[in-house]
């Protein structure tokens, strides 16, 4: 995964299963396609990684402690096909 959501949740009153459920809910509900790779902070998961419902989550050093960075791994990724860009381009600005 090289593109992702940054999410950030310091509750201490949610377990991080609860924590990775939110942030799969509001990415699909944005992106309109459901994640399937999270990386957290290695003080956060299990050593070998962990899955919560279709979400399989894994340690990263890089990610800082409470965030959770989502998004499709590259083996999920739809082809292309020709009704879509090539390349995603942000919105335009209104001036």
């Amino acid at each position: 995964m090289q593109i992702g959501m940054l999410w950030l949740d310091d509750s201490p009153k949610s377990d991080l299963s609860a924590k990775v459920r939110a942030a799969a809910d509001y990415y699909r509900k944005k992106y309109g396609q459901a994640p399937n790779l999270c990386y957290a902070h290695p003080s956060m998961v299990p050593e070998d990684g962990m899955r919560v419902d279709d979400v399989e989550v894994r340690p990263l050093n890089d990610v800082l402690p409470h965030h959770l960075w989502l998004g499709v791994g590259e083996a999920v990724v739809r082809p292309q096909t020709s009704s879509e860009p090539a390349v995603l381009t942000p919105p335009h600005r209104r001036r």
